[in-house]
């Protein structure tokens, strides 16, 4: 579904439109003040808070959410939220910088605040999944893939047809991976990995094992391969190098929740700004 820049200035033309949002998603129209009972509350001018036309109670729509004791405008945050929104490959915290007009540190400040909205949940695949691993870094001299150094790696299942759930990890010792697995994958679904020996107790937890050998440069054989997850390594990898140049192992996590959250609602019949508006007043901060 479509937003577009003219759609989004119609809804929100200031402040005033962006809190009236926040507080009738959060309360509804027909609030009751839970001081006195009564419903009906009004805008406390030049304040961020309503007030009971009865008692004079007050309530504070932005309080628990990512934009608590921000100075930066609303209008500001959903228009970054926004632009996040529309980017497959994600939106740089310089490009919020220029567009808002507003510090680096300001800009990086609001993206972080807005992946925490993106976060991943536990979830329970079915089906045919996917399973495979990657590591991410800058170019570096000696060994590549497994095993290469100041890489960090992260785990990746992609249901066929459905989501994706991805974790940045210490390592990818059995130890690690199949817990992982076991809490993410329903048992008796159907799992498919390459030849890496981390995954050779998968059927032994109770799930179907298809392995395809890349070893072999064997890449797709009948219905078996890992081609679904390794295509969001691949968009996820070239929007990080392409996007952002560079991300710590410590935020990697939070930018790997972005483009999961972004993979995961492909599909769906609404925008993705819609999708982040609700979870601004879903997910507490």
């Amino acid at each position: 579904m479509r937003y577009t820049i003219k759609e989004f200035d119609k809804d929100f033309t200031g402040d005033d439109d962006c809190l009236s949002f926040i507080f009738n998603k959060r309360y509804g129209r027909g609030y009751t003040c839970p001081s006195c009972g009564k419903s009906g509350f009004y805008r406390v001018r030049n304040r961020k808070c309503y007030a009971c036309e009865w008692c004079g109670y007050q309530i504070h729509p932005l309080a628990n959410t990512i934009f608590h004791k921000s100075c930066t405008s609303l209008k500001n945050w959903f228009y970054s939220i926004f632009l996040m929104s529309q980017s497959r490959n994600g939106v740089s915290a310089k490009e919020i910088e220029r567009q808002l007009g507003v510090t680096y540190k300001t800009a990086w400040r609001i993206q972080k605040q807005i992946r925490k909205l993106m976060k991943q949940e536990k979830t329970e695949l079915d089906g045919t999944v996917e399973v495979d691993e990657t590591y991410v870094g800058g170019v570096r001299h000696g060994k590549r893939g497994r095993g290469a150094a100041g890489k960090t790696p992260v785990v990746g299942m992609a249901e066929r047809k459905g989501d994706i759930f991805v974790k940045v990890v210490g390592d990818v010792k059995i130890s690690t991976v199949m817990p992982l697995i076991r809490q993410n994958i329903k048992i008796g679904s159907n799992v498919m990995t390459d030849e890496f020996a981390i995954y050779n107790d998968v059927e032994k937890c109770g799930y179907d094992h298809d392995v395809i050998k890349h070893k072999d440069k064997q890449y797709v054989n009948g219905n078996i391969h890992t081609n679904t997850v390794d295509g969001f390594w691949s968009q996820m990898k070239r929007s990080i190098g392409g996007t952002y140049h560079h991300v710590s192992p410590k935020y990697l996590q939070s930018y790997s929740d972005e483009f999961s959250y972004r993979y995961n609602l492909r599909s769906t019949n609404s925008h993705m700004f819609k999708h982040l508006l609700s979870e601004v007043v879903g997910r507490p901060c």
